[in-house]
């Protein structure tokens, strides 16, 4: 995560620097969340967590829910739903401060989630391999994770949304030093956000096109730094 200075002609983001209360982590890519699930702990912040991330979690001595515990309903269909539920979407797109939504999660008893920590299936790297099984890159085709990030991204005034492990580090010192995480962070992280979503779209629509001779309508690409 890095922290430009925004254009002069850009207003600084809406809100303002906000505790962290509750954590929801669920990777693929599990370099680096166990520290940064331990270090959030360190920091009072419940952990939620899903399946394998969860498993990793506990097992190296963190204390964390299982997401079902959140939504009252259990992973189903071989983990293809799993936090695909209106409980943990309220509590990531609720306006904190709409007393409307407040009274909502009220009467719901829905619990507000305040970062999340989500990465995809490998999709491009399962696809690089020569000769991969169709069934096995729509497998890794992720359904729930994006829905999380952009959730998250979209509500950032309130969630911050962690995409990649090279942000873990940021967020943890900034949480440390301040007890928060700023609005210009929040934004940043949805930034980021969003562009690996697009990403990753970008790569599903170009594999599936491939069998086409013809130009698509829509070509989609995207370019790493």
């Amino acid at each position: 995560m890095s922290s430009l200075p925004a254009p002069e002609h850009i207003p600084e983001p809406a809100g303002e620097a906000l505790p962290v209360r509750r954590a929801l982590i669920s990777v693929s890519d599990k370099t680096g969340v166990a520290d940064f699930a331990k270090g959030l702990a360190g920091q009072g912040v419940e952990i939620v967590s899903t399946g394998g991330t969860l498993a990793a979690i506990r097992e190296a001595g963190v204390e964390a829910r299982a997401v079902e515990d959140l939504t009252g309903f259990p992973e189903i269909l071989d983990g293809r739903v799993k936090t695909l539920h209106p409980h943990l979407h309220a509590a990531l797109l609720a306006v904190r401060d709409d007393p409307d939504h407040a009274e909502t999660l009220r009467e719901r008893s829905i619990e507000p989630i305040d970062l999340v920590c989500v990465n995809l299936y490998p999709f491009e790297r399962t696809i690089a391999r020569r000769d991969v099984p169709e069934d096995e890159a729509i497998e890794n085709i992720d359904v729930g994770g994006p829905t999380m990030i952009r959730a998250a991204a979209k509500n950032h005034r309130f969630v911050a949304v962690v995409v990649q492990p090279a942000s873990y580090d940021a967020v943890l010192t900034e949480l440390e030093e301040t007890g928060e995480l700023s609005a210009a962070t929040r934004h940043w992280l949805a930034n980021e956000a969003f562009a690996s979503t697009a990403r990753y779209d970008a790569a599903i629509s170009r594999w599936f096109g491939r069998r086409y001779e013809q130009m698509p309508q829509h070509w989609v690409t995207s370019w790493e730094k």
